[in-house]
């Protein structure tokens, strides 16, 4: 499936990223009835960056993204954006995190609803043993489905252990405070002939921050009622440099494909990067992708998953999949999980630059509704600028970076241009019943 993906010799990797879609780009950028506005929020758990928003913990994150939430916006992802995994010492910017808040872009006629509103909230959960595990994760998955059966949705989460950096399954980062919902430290549920997992030691540090949307009784939207979640296997080939992952590849849409085509929503991913002490270094990692299935029927999703590099100059993010977000928020696609990874280089100005996957979806077209939108597409043509405008127009003045964003976040990723013109080289084509991958 695919272009056909370079054999992995630690590349210097010069371009941009990779575009895997299950789409050809004419279908790609088929307009649809949801057009989403995007806002990315990056801020960090040290006091020690000045032009970064500092939070003292991921508990105080639901608080400081209040003033979007009143505006309509929710958290679509969190993750860190530099991984040390591997590493003998944290990297500089390893509490370094990033917040996506997404909402559908508001009509005149909209009329509020009370459940648009959603509360986010953090609960910390205690972790078994010094790694994250495959056993952990299911047992994880258990415990999140029990939560959702009590009218929450789940959101994601990040793994921190106290007393240092960030992490994708097992760096270290900075202690909770008080502000985070703590539910007793007992074992999460298990399913049967998982119950080792009962009989092992909590660490003291190791632990998951767990975000959920939660509602006001009565205001429960129909799609957040009884949603139930499942794993779904990961896995990537990867080269090192000694104990550091420095490349990897895996086939995006065939692992995602049978769940996508179930209607159901990738929201979370992890991924075992750490190697036990002792065993041999391997040429493949494993992970498990978490998928929400929700009760209301819902109809299969066309996906793009994109590999693409973040360069950070100073504490700024200089580059990253912003442009390419807004540009497709345009044509309906919904950001549901960034995957980080631990490849880090430094580019040609010494800035530091690593890989993160981004996925994306919308619900498959059917023919008819795809020839009536490219009719109407082609009778009134899109702007560069209107296609890659940021985030709301209309509240251009209160989201503006010049102002420090809401709540003094500085907000990135306004006023680009197209970042599908990238995609020309490349371009779509697309064997026959197969899914296809971009490379820009």
């Amino acid at each position: 499936m695919g272009c056909g993906l370079r054999k992995l010799e630690d590349p210097e990797d010069s371009s941009p990223g990779k575009i895997y879609s299950t789409l050809k780009r004419p279908q790609v950028e088929t307009k649809t009835d949801t057009v989403y506005e995007y806002v990315l929020l990056d801020f960090s758990l040290e006091g020690i960056r000045p032009t970064v928003q500092y939070l003292s913990s991921l508990c105080e994150l639901p608080q400081a993204l209040l003033p979007y939430y009143t505006q309509g916006y929710v958290l679509a992802a969190l993750h860190p954006i530099i991984l040390s995994v591997g590493r003998t010492r944290a990297l500089p910017l390893s509490l370094l995190y990033r917040a996506i808040l997404a909402r559908p872009r508001p009509s005149k006629h909209s009329v509020p609803m009370c459940h648009s509103v959603p509360v986010l909230r953090v609960e910390e959960w205690p972790l078994p043993g010094e790694v994250l595990t495959g056993d952990t994760v299911r047992a994880l998955i258990d415990r999140v489905n029990s939560s959702a059966r009590g009218g929450v949705r789940f959101v994601g989460s990040v793994i921190q252990q106290a007393g240092g950096g960030s992490s994708g399954a097992g760096s270290r980062v900075s202690s909770p405070n008080r502000g985070c919902r703590s539910p007793p430290r007992s074992p999460p549920r298990t399913p049967p002939g998982e119950r080792d997992l009962e009989n092992g030691g909590y660490s003291p540090d190791l632990r998951l921050m767990v975000l959920f949307h939660s509602w006001a009784a009565g205001c429960i939207p129909l799609d957040a009622q009884g949603c139930c979640y499942h794993q779904g296997a990961l896995s990537m080939r990867v080269s090192r440099k000694g104990q550091v992952v420095s490349a990897l590849e895996a086939d995006w849409l065939e692992l995602t494909a049978a769940y996508y085509r179930k209607g159901w929503s990738l929201v979370d991913s992890f991924v075992y990067w750490d190697t036990p002490k002792g065993e041999p270094v391997p040429r493949s990692l494993e992970g498990l992708f978490i998928y929400e299935e929700r009760s209301m029927a819902t109809p299969a999703n066309d996906t793009i998953v994109v590999e693409q590099w973040t360069v950070i100059e100073g504490s700024n993010v200089k580059t990253d999949y912003g442009p390419l977000l807004h540009t497709l928020a345009e044509f309906g696609w919904l950001l549901t999980c960034v995957l980080p990874t631990p490849i880090i280089r430094h580019d040609s100005d010494g800035n530091l630059a690593t890989k993160q996957v981004v996925f994306l979806q919308r619900p498959v077209r059917t023919p008819l509704v795809q020839q009536q939108n490219q009719a109407a597409a082609s009778c009134s043509e899109v702007s560069a600028r209107s296609v890659s405008r940021g985030v709301g127009s209309p509240q251009a003045e209160e989201l503006s970076p010049c102002s420090g964003g809401i709540g003094g976040f500085p907000v990135f990723g306004g006023g680009y241009s197209s970042a599908l013109s990238h995609l020309e080289e490349g371009g779509f084509e697309q064997d026959d019943g197969a899914a296809e991958v971009t490379c820009i």
